[in-house]
């Protein structure tokens, strides 16, 4: 991509990731609740995915726009889940941006993607405890007594899924950005070694059973 921050071709990708964003978070609506409130939102793995490719200031414009689309379509949480969303989606993708734009190859991707994972989760966490207990008007005793045993848990396994979604799409998706001249072209090879593109999948696949159950699915 250009060093122009606001070139054509930059506002052309973040607007198409600001619609793929915004279809993943239609996408996440069919997706069971966890304790009734706490929905997964697989827009991240496209805000990610466009700070990878132009940086961590392109995921916060992705998440910002994304975010507010939501808030005044299909949310009913207003400014205050605005402001979440906004929070763990930038807490996820920021870090892991910044991480990979330092060490641009796989291993700064998996870093960058374990530290979003963290950052993430100890922001939502905190969130949970301080502003849960006002919004919902549930006392804080309660909130507290589910950090560990919802709040946490729910967070980890939303990143780790979004993350191991990023490993699976990036590649592609990059592939595809270059065919089209939308970003610059870079090294020819673009495919995951089978066994990892299996490992990837089997983690996938053990991440949405641990979702699953911890949605009471089953």
């Amino acid at each position: 991509m250009t060093k122009s921050k606001f070139s054509t071709k930059y506002v052309a990708v973040c607007g198409m990731f600001i619609a793929i964003a915004y279809v993943l978070t239609l996408v996440g609506k069919i997706v069971p609740n966890v304790a009734g409130f706490l929905s997964y939102d697989p827009k991240d793995v496209a805000v990610v995915i466009v700070g990878f490719i132009l940086g961590p200031l392109a995921s916060v414009l992705v998440s910002v726009v994304a975010s507010l689309l939501e808030m005044i379509s299909v949310s009913s949480t207003g400014p205050i889940g605005f402001l979440m969303n906004v929070l763990s989606t930038c807490a996820f993708a920021v870090p892991a941006a910044i991480i990979y734009r330092k060490m641009h190859n796989q291993k700064g991707a998996v870093v960058g993607l374990v530290s979003g994972i963290v950052c993430m989760a100890i922001c939502m966490v905190l969130w949970n405890y301080i502003v849960t207990p006002l919004y919902m008007g549930v006392p804080r005793e309660v909130v507290a007594g589910m950090l560990a045993s919802v709040f946490l848990p729910f967070n980890l396994i939303k990143g780790a899924l979004n993350a191991v979604l990023t490993m699976l799409l990036y590649k592609p998706v990059v592939g595809s950005l270059r065919a089209a001249k939308l970003i610059e072209a870079g090294p020819a090879k673009t495919e995951y070694k089978p066994i990892n593109l299996i490992v990837l999948v089997v983690v996938f696949a053990l991440l949405v059973v641990l979702f699953l159950k911890l949605a009471g699915v089953f």
